[in-house]
């Protein structure tokens, strides 16, 4: 790999990760969509499926895997500092935040994050394995359809996984608000990733000029 691929895909692997950790720590809220509620987690996750997309396009199944399994060891790293921060005491009364506090926001971040990284490690893959089915079937053509085709199957799975193991299992959630919250919060990602498709469009064009401008360089 040349050193402007790698610097691309430093690039493209770092907006990546930050939106995903960024994800797990405010996934403990809920907000609400009209009358359902949904995770304010949600709300990063577009700009992770137009990286992931554009890493696919660039670097193939093999470039995608390797950023979601190291993305998913940084979770998983985040999940024991959170867990050692929850059993420090707070130097009580000086911490403006209290252990109350702390552990009411990151307590619930920690089962975020468990039921992240299980749906994060089954929703890429499967995004990946469909972005390259769909591209094939294609020959290349109507990025469009590879880029949201992929995002409306794998993120069904990644909306039901997460809140699932982190509000249901967890009893803070009833089955009902559960089932209508999961598919609240897969609606407005597929909105914003459709929304997001000419950002895909936009991607493609700058690192394609940056990568012809790479090779004519190097051929003068």
């Amino acid at each position: 790999m040349n050193p402007k691929k790698e610097f691309l895909y430093i690039i493209l692997a770092g907006f990546f990760i930050t939106n995903a950790i960024v994800a797990e720590l405010i996934g403990s809220k809920l907000i609400y969509v009209g009358e359902s509620v949904m995770s304010l987690g949600i709300l990063p996750w577009p700009v992770v499926f137009v990286t992931t997309d554009l890493i696919n396009e660039y670097f193939g199944k093999k470039g995608v895997k390797k950023i979601t399994f190291l993305t998913t060891i940084f979770i998983a790293y985040t999940f024991i500092l959170i867990y050692f921060g929850i059993k420090i005491p707070a130097a009580t009364p000086i911490s403006t935040v209290s252990d109350l506090q702390f552990n009411a926001v990151f307590g619930q971040s920690m089962w975020i994050i468990v039921g992240s990284i299980v749906a994060f490690l089954f929703s890429q893959l499967i995004d990946s394995v469909l972005f390259h089915f769909f591209k094939s079937r294609t020959k290349g053509k109507w990025l469009w359809l590879r880029s949201t085709g992929s995002t409306v199957i794998s993120q069904l799975f990644d909306s039901f996984i997460v809140l699932g193991i982190a509000f249901w299992l967890t009893g803070i959630l009833s089955t009902e608000v559960y089932i209508r919250s999961a598919l609240t919060g897969y609606s407005v990602k597929l909105v914003i990733a459709i929304a997001l498709t000419p950002l895909i469009y936009l991607g493609h064009f700058l690192i394609d000029r940056f990568l012809v401008e790479k090779k004519v360089n190097e051929d003068e």
